[in-house]
Order: structure tokens, then sequence, then C-alpha cells
């Protein structure tokens, strides 16, 4: 009896080990939607970094732009009337019993064309239209360069100088003593009819920062006599968004609708136009000697250079993902509070419903907007409410 148990013991481990094979071969040949328990290994933590390196190496893009100064007559009203309130005439600033508000402008702006013949304007898409008087957005994405072939068509003795992008002294576009000379120093002042090409490019620090959405906004503006350029018109948007998160035109793939506004004081006194004679840009007696009643009277609260809501109706959906822009211009009254009605905005990492800007600050706030109708978007400053500093946005269901 003993003899016969010993002698089944070597059939019992033979069952065993064919049981254990079955059973191998059926895990092995386990349909997919069986095996959502198993436990996949995870990649080894070289081979995450080594595509993470390889992410960052990939050779951007180089977008050119095409982009002039031009002369323009420049209308803050153009529709006439204080779309937000009583018309001109009987508007606050008015019934002081001071003259009637001049609403047009000679300036230079800057213009984007088809391409570096400047024979065509390219025509700006209509959810661009209210950018009114800054000029074309810049986009690009970490990685890439940017090529800008400009022309000046003004009489002025212009530039084009970026912020917080990357650039060597001769694609700076800023006039000062910095120890350059011959073609490096060609960049600090395009003359009237004169063509240079910038190129500047994209690195990681120009881009959104751990903490920073998928985008971030910077500027452009003449900088061959800062603020005198500035107020006569030349200054744009630049929107860099994070390597990977960007559509072919450079948008964040996470966004649905996009708005930038400068609030910007556009001291007209200050204007190489003031005096009326572009050719010789004469700046005699300027601020420290103008009468102050006519330097107030000429200086324009205005968003992108529209005032008292002129500024074309800013269109989103309840739900969507909206992202806002909000730039300043230079001058030392420049200090703003951005304010929405019925809505709110997260800004970094906090929820508001206004936003404190100083001279040219650059701030970057999302909206997932709730209520829905139009709304009044302005200036907290009541200086700046009551002088036209306001706009209007709509929200659709």
């Amino acid at each position: 009896m003993l003899r016969r148990q010993y002698r089944e013991i070597p059939f019992v481990w033979a069952l065993i080990f064919i049981s254990a094979v079955s059973l191998a071969q059926e895990s092995l040949q386990m349909p997919s939607h069986a095996q959502k328990h198993v436990t996949v290994p995870s990649p080894p933590i070289e081979n995450k970094h080594d595509a993470l390196t390889a992410e960052k190496e990939r050779p951007g893009i180089v977008r050119t732009y095409y982009i002039a100064a031009d002369e323009v007559d420049w209308d803050y009203t153009p529709r006439g009337r204080n779309l937000a309130g009583l018309p001109h005439a009987e508007s606050a600033e008015d019934e002081s019993g001071g003259a009637p508000r001049h609403r047009v402008f000679h300036k230079a702006v800057y213009h984007e064309y088809v391409d570096g013949s400047f024979s065509t304007v390219k025509i700006r898409p209509q959810q661009w239209e209210h950018l009114g008087i800054l000029g074309p957005l810049i986009r690009a994405e970490v990685g890439d360069s940017i090529r800008v072939v400009f022309k000046n068509n003004t009489h002025l003795s212009v530039t084009l100088h970026p912020h917080g992008l990357e650039y060597k002294k001769d694609a700076e576009g800023a006039m000062y003593t910095d120890g350059t000379s011959g073609p490096v120093k060609a960049d600090d002042k395009v003359v009237p009819g004169g063509t240079y090409t910038y190129l500047w490019t994209v690195p990681e620090r120009s881009g959104p920062a751990a903490m920073d959405e998928s985008s971030v906004l910077w500027m452009y503006h003449s900088h061959f006599v800062e603020s005198t350029d500035i107020n006569t018109g030349l200054i744009g948007p630049i929107i860099i968004t994070r390597r990977g998160m960007a559509r072919p035109d450079g948008s964040p793939k996470d966004v649905d609708r996009e708005f930038i506004t400068d609030f910007a004081l556009f001291d007209e006194t200050d204007s190489w136009f003031f005096e009326g004679n572009a050719g010789k840009q004469i700046r005699a007696l300027r601020s420290k000697t103008l009468n102050p009643a006519l330097r107030e009277q000429n200086t324009l609260y205005s968003i992108n250079g529209f005032i008292e809501a002129n500024i074309p109706l800013m269109t989103m959906r309840k739900g969507e993902h909206v992202r806002w822009y909000l730039l300043s211009n230079s001058n030392e009254d420049d200090i703003h509070m951005a304010h929405w009605h019925g809505n709110t905005v997260v800004w970094n990492k906090m929820r508001m419903d206004s936003l404190s800007l100083g001279p040219m600050a650059m701030v970057t706030a999302d909206m997932v907007p709730d209520s829905e109708g139009i709304w009044l978007f302005h200036c907290h400053v009541n200086d700046h409410f009551v002088n036209g500093m306001v706009g209007l946005y709509q929200v659709l269901p």
C-alpha cells in the first residue's frame, strides 16, 4: 500500500505541472477586456526622462510676420456716441463747461501685411477686431523663432522692441548708449521708408512658468523715444504658448476663446504729431510747461484705443474656457483696476472680479462665464471710469 502511494506521487506532480502550464497559456490568451486587473509595469524612469528631453529638443518653427508702421487718423469713438450711457454732448466731461473733446487724432500704428512687398494689408479676423489701435498679434510656441520683417511707412524714426523674448543686440530695437556700433546698431532706429528684419527666439524662460496657465502675454512697442512712441500709437501684443500646447496657429489648445485689452491713457500732447509737424518731430514745450488743462483735454482714457464703450462687443458663450490678456501703457497715470461685471476670473490661482494693473503691466486671467447677458468691463479708478475707460462684453447661452 505504501509502495503504491509513492508510485502515485510523480503522477500528482505531473498533473500540477500540466495545470500550471495550461493556466499560464490561458492568461496569455485572455482577451484585452479581461485583462483590466493585470498590472503593467511602468517604463523605466530613464525612458520618461528621454521622452521629456526629446520634446524639449524638438526643433521649433520660424514664424514670419510682415509688419509696418503706418500713419492713420484714429477715431477713439467710431460709433459717435457713448455706448454705455449718455451721448457725448451730455457726457460728464462736457458738463463742466469745457470745450467738446476731440475724438480723431493723427497717429502711427502697426499693421500686418500679407508679404514682404508691403502692398496689401492683412485683413484682421473678426475675432480680433476688438484689438483696435493695437498692432497685430504675434504668436509663438516655446522653442520657436519669430522673424519680423519691419517697414517704416511713417515720417518718424521708429523701432520694434519685444518684451520677454530672447534676442541679440542687433534685434533689440531700442535706442540708448549700449556700446554697440555699425551693423549691430542698425536696429536702434528705422528711418522713414526703411526696412529692418528682427529675429527673436522663444526659450523656456519666455513661456509659461510652472504655475502659469498654458500661455502668457508679452508686448512689443517702438523704443526710439519710448513714451512718445507709445503715446503716438506704436504698441502691440505677443502671446507665447507652452511647448506642446499650441495649435498650428500658435493658440493654446485648452482655451476656447481669447481677448486682449490694453488699458491705456493716450496723452496726445506727448504724441509726435501734436504740433502737426511729424517730419521734424518737434517736441517743444511738452508736459513740463504745457497748460495742464490742455493736456487733460487731450488725454484719452481708452481700452484698445476706444473710449466710452466704442470697443467692438467682446462675445463668448456660457461655459467656454475664456482667456483674458490685459496690458497697460507707460504713462505715470496708467494705474488701473480692470473690473468685470457679472462674472469672475482666476488669476494666480485666486478668484477675482477685479485686477490691478500698473504701467506696462502684462497679466493673464481665465474665465468660465456662467452669467448670460451684456456686461460692463471697465477701469474702476473713478477718474478713468468717468472719462470713458469702459467697454462691454457679452455672454451668450
